[in-house]
């Protein structure tokens, strides 16, 4: 989706059991489109490969093959007439979240920020000390071990970041205002590194 006179434009990269057609990211995503945010939702596995992960759970922790088919989906933005204009954003959910880093770190002059739900961002490895852009980490306040991962994961970045731990919400975010609560996190994010800040640079 590309808003009239959007200058930015979010990937969503989502994790194990999700998709394009994922309510969650579809909701942020319209949140974004909102503000006049450009959203691009696909898919990083092929049909097949989704069955065979749904069987062995082993695509969905490759982040280097994941990382890599998010590398090429970025090469084809800046392609693309439609979009080569447009600043770039990543915005990853659960396993997602470790391929959006590590598909950053090997474009950084190219993307400016990324958001991360519940996402595990200790599986980029040594990637996160790659990372130039802002990154915002989203977690939900009763996911303990993820917010420990996240921790973790936070002392490996040399960028600048942020912690935000939504009170109450679990893993998927499905209490009350829990997703309105990452959407309007997620926005304000984007809006600071890839809208206002090309403003004020203006």
């Amino acid at each position: 989706m590309i808003p009239e006179h959007s200058t930015a434009i979010a990937v969503f990269a989502h994790g194990s059991g999700s998709s394009r057609h994922s309510p969650r990211n579809k909701y942020v995503a319209q949140a974004l489109n909102e503000a006049g945010i450009s959203t691009l939702l696909i898919d990083l596995l092929t049909a097949d490969e989704e069955l065979l992960d749904i069987d062995t759970g082993q695509l969905r922790f490759d982040i280097d093959l994941l990382a890599n088919r998010l590398s090429v989906i970025t090469s084809w933005i800046r392609r693309d007439p439609s979009t080569q204009l447009l600043h770039i954003g990543y915005f990853g959910a659960s396993t997602g979240a470790a391929a959006a880093l590590a598909a950053a770190a090997r474009h950084p002059e190219t993307v400016e920020a990324i958001v991360c739900r519940g996402g595990r961002p200790d599986l980029a490895g040594p990637d996160l000390g790659r990372v130039r852009a802002p990154t915002l980490l989203i977690v939900g306040g009763s996911d303990q071990v993820v917010i420990e991962l996240n921790r973790q994961a936070a002392a490996e970045l040399h960028a600048q970041y942020r912690m935000e731990i939504i009170p109450r919400a679990g893993h998927l975010f499905e209490e009350p205002g829990a997703l309105e609560h990452v959407a309007i996190l997620a926005r304000e994010w984007f809006e600071d590194y890839l809208v206002l800040s090309k403003r004020r640079a203006a």
